[in-house]
């Protein structure tokens, strides 16, 4: 690890170590947690991504734990509903936040007023990250991130691309890539994945930041082309197509899912947290699945997972603010 990174994460560390003193809970009773069934909420509603991986972990808890995880759905405004009754919550490890990007990320950068601040939320870890992936219908004729580059700089505002709305994920990573690599591209929203995905399949749209748990079987079928990938590396999954990043250096749109707390919450909790979860993903049925999903298994620390967050609240704040996305 990077000495820069390396003091980075020690500066952020310092900034949640205060959370060690917080009287709900002394370090001394840290042993002794849980003794009480524990509310994992999840800001968005059931089925999803997020809710399906705190659904999992549910299972698991009891037979660790001998404690009750009940799963509470509170969505609403992007998942800040659910994500402002966990910050406003004791800090004493039985109310914990389940979720992805957007509350902890992008909403506050989006939203003109939030009843909480992700800022001073306790980390615990990301779970599994995703990457987003740069997918094109196969009426473009263009075989690589290289040449769809081209394409659009040799045609500026020809190429539509669909999103889930404004502000949401593919709308930002479209943005984040087009700033990037100087080119300008039309902007297509819709409600939600389902009907953004129909269209680029159908051609009406151009191409689609999406998601491999989605797009797979579409780019196996011949339907979709998958130029490229949102990590810094190459997904492990497909290591035969190449990440945005090799074409444009520091490129990265990631999914992810993962664990806070409130601020507040002592570290033994969030390590102890922190820990089950890495035992966890290792488990070859969760790893098995996490692989159908095209997610890799993460389970960082806290102190990594703070560095993670304000690195990517950066990230998209920044394209946010030369966008001028407003939440819808």
């Amino acid at each position: 690890m990077g000495g820069k990174v390396f003091r980075k994460m020690l500066r952020v560390a310092g900034m949640i170590g205060i959370a060690v003193a917080a009287p709900a809970l002394a370090q001394s009773d840290a042993s002794n947690y849980p003794n009480q069934a524990i509310r994992v909420i999840v800001p968005y509603p059931p089925g999803g991504g997020s809710d399906f991986l705190a659904r999992l972990l549910s299972e698991r808890v009891q037979a660790r734990w001998g404690q009750s995880m009940i799963v509470e759905n509170r969505v609403g405004a992007g998942g800040n509903v659910g994500t402002e009754a966990v910050f406003r919550a004791q800090p004493d490890g039985y109310t914990m936040l389940f979720t992805a990007n957007p509350p902890m990320v992008s909403n506050k950068a989006l939203y003109a007023k939030m009843n909480f601040d992700p800022d001073l939320m306790t980390p615990v870890t990301v779970m599994c990250t995703g990457y987003s992936v740069l997918l094109v219908h196969p009426k473009l004729a263009v075989n690589s991130v290289q040449e769809f580059i081209a394409y659009a700089r040799a045609n500026p505002g020809k190429l539509m691309y669909a999103s889930q709305g404004i502000g949401n994920g593919a709308h930002l990573t479209a943005e984040l890539f087009s700033n990037m690599a100087g080119v300008k591209m039309v902007h297509v929203p819709y409600k939600g994945t389902g009907p953004a995905l129909a269209d680029t399949l159908s051609g009406q749209v151009d191409l689609l930041f999406g998601e491999l748990a989605t797009a797979g079987p579409h780019v196996k079928a011949g339907k979709l082309k998958l130029l490229g990938t949102g990590g810094l590396k190459r997904h492990p999954d497909f290591a035969q197509v190449p990440a945005i990043a090799e074409f444009l250096p520091g490129f990265q749109a990631l999914i992810w899912q993962g664990m806070v707390g409130p601020p507040g919450l002592p570290m033994p909790i969030a390590r102890k947290w922190q820990a089950f979860i890495s035992d966890v993903v290792k488990q070859p049925d969760v790893a098995k699945r996490l692989g159908e999903l095209s997610m890799i298994p993460t389970a960082n620390t806290p102190e990594e997972m703070a560095v993670f967050l304000k690195e990517d609240r950066e990230r998209w704040a920044a394209v946010i603010k030369a966008t001028g996305a407003r939440a819808e």
